[in-house]
């Protein structure tokens, strides 16, 4: 069963990462024929593996209501993928003609033949349509009518300790909409119910990062603490603001002037445009000018304390002063979705590919690729490649648990950063010296060690995983073409002899260690909500700086969108000073970071923690010479924004 909810990426300074939540998918198409029923179209992935047999608890009652999504095909749904297959490719003649919301809509959606049929389908088994949009109609009805509509019985099914609605068969629609119809999704669902007038809550409890701290990479050593590696290990930075990380990625005039970026996460921080403004002005960034901070939000908010909403201004925060460190320039739209939800997330994501919102748009959560079901991955897939036709690329974290096996268990990849139509972001940690002049980095994998009570040792040194850049091969999508030849056999092949997608494709600073430094308006232990400043990291930094270097390449092209960028990202590598090859070892001995934590999080009246943070240790995975799985290429280079040049 999916979680149905997705989880934020960003690791604060006090904890490796700050776990929130959503869901996402694998690539599913269109189904066939069943072959003992002739009359109807059978919808493939609609009947999850979980709903077995031996965990059949009955037939849910006909009076149960229901709430479900019909996703439209529309009109040539292989159509759609090969233009936008092409119009992504440099070596195709159609690479950059893209088109407009409009002529999509036109020429792949959804004819008006097909939405009435789908409509007269659906009511004609006793359902509502309660909402119609370019790319599914929403319904709500019954159980009874739901098994009528959907050729199948809906029961109840244990999973754990949980009891789950689900089709007892796979899902099925009239064999004369066999085209119109792409999936269904919401005929299985966890026991809860959505509040629609959710108020938002306060922001979180205060956090602060405590020191001392290095002000750059090694400008400050912690010379009363125990060794490490042979010698005395910086103390953590601060947080790294805009100059260095515009230094690290090569960012040279570019400011992303023309081009517009968008951020989706759940819910609303009440406090963005403020702590956006404050921000800007304490730490050397170029003000906000009027208009450039845009937000797209919906009318009610569900879901917020399963959710966590206040969770997720921290995020949002991250993800909005981050970018605009890096493209100061840029227009930076914020799209929030009413929870954490799948249906709510794409309905975010479809918002921008419907209005053409943005060109380039940064996604800072995902789900673990066990809890993807095909349904959703097609209707994912749908949007991903809606937007590849306008020139909209999507960028997705790739994860803050490494591997995934110390999470859950088994190794295994997160979605939406394993769908073959988005960038997906892994993370480094980046040692940026004097001068914003850039050392090294490794890939983003934490040990932590604690200091002994005597203060003489650092405890089991170099101590146990805390987090790490998701990454690895998927189980469920296959290889895509633009990773052949670069990605090595021995990653692609992992899973079976015909290959598979294997994540991530670029990657940025993510290590809280060497992190970001954010501020928001928290809430203070007397009640008082005030603006505070912490280090912060996950691969929820590096999705938003890998968009704004985007930005920043797209100003370099004169402005022409970039689209789906895997196919030019890859096309690229090998070449000269295009990306820093990002490995393990960057100095040839064991790297560390000696970290100071207030035990309260606030302040040094409950005691302070000291610890020693190895750098470049990501559970299995590991940061290699050439395309690696913590990684993919590497990060951008002095020479990658220039590369977009048109000469």
């Amino acid at each position: 069963m999916r979680s149905n909810r997705a989880t934020i990426r960003a690791g604060v300074s006090m904890a490796a990462t700050l776990p929130m939540i959503a869901g996402a998918l694998a690539l599913g198409m269109p189904a066939a024929h069943a072959a003992d029923s002739p009359a109807r179209a059978v919808l493939k992935g609609t009947k999850p593996l979980w709903a077995t047999a031996r965990a059949d608890k009955g037939a849910t009652p006909d009076s149960a209501r229901v709430k479900a999504r019909v996703y439209l095909a529309g009109r040539d749904a292989a159509g759609l993928a090969a233009y936008a297959k092409a119009v992504s490719d440099p070596a195709s003649p159609l690479y950059g003609k893209y088109l407009s919301a409009k002529k999509v809509q036109a020429r792949f959606g959804a004819t008006k033949t097909q939405v009435a049929a789908v409509k007269s389908w659906l009511t004609s088994a006793g359902l509502t349509v309660t909402a119609v949009t370019p790319r599914y109609v929403a319904v709500s009805g019954d159980v009874a009518a739901a098994e009528k509509a959907f050729g199948t019985q809906l029961h109840d099914f244990a999973k754990g300790s949980k009891t789950y609605r689900a089709p007892a068969a796979t899902a099925s629609a009239p064999a004369s909409l066999k085209g119109a119809v792409l999936t269904v999704t919401g005929l299985d669902s966890a026991p809860h119910k959505a509040r629609h007038a959710d108020q938002l809550p306060p922001p979180d409890a205060v956090f602060k990062s405590s020191g001392p701290f290095s002000s750059y990479y090694g400008s400050k050593l912690a010379t009363t603490l125990p060794d490490a590696y042979g010698g005395k290990i910086p103390y953590a930075v601060k947080g790294y603001t805009g100059k260095q990380l515009r230094a690290a990625y090569g960012a040279g005039t570019y400011t992303g002037r023309g081009v517009r970026v968008a951020i989706t996460d759940a819910y609303a921080s009440p406090t963005i445009a403020y702590d956006a403004a404050t921000y800007a002005a304490k730490n050397g960034d170029a003000a906000w000018k009027t208009g450039q901070l845009h937000q797209v939000l919906p009318k009610n908010y569900t879901k917020t304390e399963e959710c966590g909403a206040a969770g997720w201004y921290g995020e949002e925060t991250l993800d909005v002063e981050a970018a605009h460190a890096v493209a100061p320039n840029a227009e930076v739209t914020y799209v929030g979705a009413a929870s954490c939800y799948d249906d709510d997330l794409l309905d975010s994501l479809g918002k921008i590919v419907d209005d053409h919102l943005a060109d380039i748009v940064s996604n800072s959560w995902g789900d673990i690729e066990a809890n993807q079901t095909p349904d959703l991955a097609a209707a994912y897939d749908q949007v991903f490649q809606l937007g590849a036709v306008q020139g909209i690329g999507f960028y997705f974290s790739s994860g803050d648990n490494g591997d995934e096996v110390a999470n859950t268990g088994t190794k295994q990849v997160d979605t939406p950063a394993n769908s073959a139509w988005v960038t997906a972001v892994g993370g480094t940690s980046l040692a940026v010296g004097k001068g914003e002049k850039y050392l090294w980095e490794t890939g983003w994998g934490t040990q932590k060690a604690s200091l002994s009570a005597d203060g003489k040792t650092w405890e089991n040194f170099p101590g146990a995983f805390t987090s790490g850049a998701g990454g690895g091969t998927s189980a469920t999508v296959a290889q895509p073409y633009y990773q052949k030849g670069v990605v090595p056999d021995s990653l692609a092949k992992a899973n079976n002899a015909a290959g598979n997608r294997v994540v991530p494709d670029i990657a940025a600073i993510a290590d809280p260690n060497t992190g970001f430094l954010v501020g928001q308006t928290q809430t203070f232990p007397d009640g008082t909500e005030q603006y505070s400043e912490y280090r912060i990291g996950g691969t929820s930094l590096a999705a938003p700086v890998i968009a704004a270097v985007q930005a920043l390449a797209q100003e370099a092209r004169g402005g022409a969108p970039l689209g789906f960028a895997n196919p030019a990202i890859y096309a690229k590598y090998g070449k000269q000073g295009v990306y820093h090859d990002v490995t393990d070892n960057p100095t040839g001995s064991g790297l560390a970071v000696a970290r100071v934590d207030f035990a309260n999080g606030l302040d040094a009246t409950g005691g302070l923690l000291y610890s020693a943070r190895s750098l470049g240790r990501d559970s299995s995975l590991s940061a290699v010479k050439g395309y690696d799985d913590v990684t993919g290429v590497g990060s951008p280079a002095n020479g990658y924004v220039q590369s977009f040049r048109r000469h």
